[in-house]
């Protein structure tokens, strides 16, 4: 006799996001039991950290390049030259800075993350650690997760700053704007919980991108093939999850946190 949901045309979509919450949930829980993998943590950090950095401040440039140009066009055709660095810094600071860190967190390190732990699937190791008593997500998940979150916040302060140097070097030097004007505008019209929220997602991000990984890691296909699309499809819903979320803490934030002057 099958099941009742067995039928229901999205039930393995539900029962995959079930599982993908509870993996986050006793990720949570898994963070606060000893022993702490702290060997393990430190490698991750380090591995994360050596195959984002580059790619990150590389990235970051033009990113903060294309907005303040963007910007700085649009300001002054309606007469606004005053307010470009405030809109472009806090463009870069709340919106693209936790999303490149996010997306090269996911793209780099959470690839490489879903790899390593389905290899260790379809060789039979985790089923071999759970035989022994030991748990995988304290010992493999819980590592990753936080080495994601931390790395993620490190380096949205790295593209925080790169970007808003890029967009302040070409504002002031191809569009000839005023560095005063664009530094005044930014004090003026910046506030501290801007700066907050940026690292909040960041550190969010870093979070969704981990357990995403993980999940896809541990429950890959049959064979080396099987953990070649995991590791597709682990990149292609953290992007989707990504969006998602900084679209809901985005919206959270500008109707809790009143705009600076008001």
């Amino acid at each position: 006799m099958t099941a009742p949901t067995a039928n229901f045309p999205g039930a393995g979509a539900l029962r995959e996001t079930g599982r993908l919450f509870a993996l986050g949930l006793d990720t949570t829980r898994m963070v606060f039991r000893r022993p702490f993998q702290v060997r393990e943590f430190i490698q991750q950090c380090w591995f994360i950290a050596s195959v984002t950095i580059l790619p990150t401040a590389l990235v970051s440039i033009p990113f903060g390049a294309v907005i303040a140009l963007q910007l700085g066009s649009l300001t002054r055709q309606i007469g606004a030259q005053s307010f470009t660095g405030a809109a472009s810094v806090l463009a870069i600071i709340q919106q693209a800075s936790p999303i490149v860190t996010a997306l090269l967190i996911a793209g780099a390190g959470g690839s490489a993350i879903c790899a390593d732990l389905g290899s260790r699937k379809i060789r039979d190791e985790i089923d071999a650690m759970e035989v022994l008593g030991v748990s995988p997500i304290q010992r493999l998940v819980v590592p990753r997760v936080l080495a994601s979150m931390l790395i993620s916040l490190l380096l949205n302060g790295m593209v925080s700053v790169v970007g808003v140097l890029g967009g302040y070097f070409f504002n002031v030097i191809l569009q000839g704007g005023t560095p005063g004007a664009y530094l005044a505008s930014f004090s003026a019209l910046a506030q501290l919980p801007d700066l907050w929220i940026s690292e909040i997602k960041a550190v969010i991000f870093g979070f969704l991108a981990g357990i995403v990984a993980a999940y896809r890691g541990l429950n890959p296909g049959s064979g080396p093939k099987g953990v070649g699309d995991a590791v597709n499809q682990s990149v292609v819903i953290t992007f989707l999850l990504l969006f998602f979320v900084n679209f809901v803490l985005t919206t959270i934030y500008l109707q809790l946190v009143p705009a600076k002057g008001m």
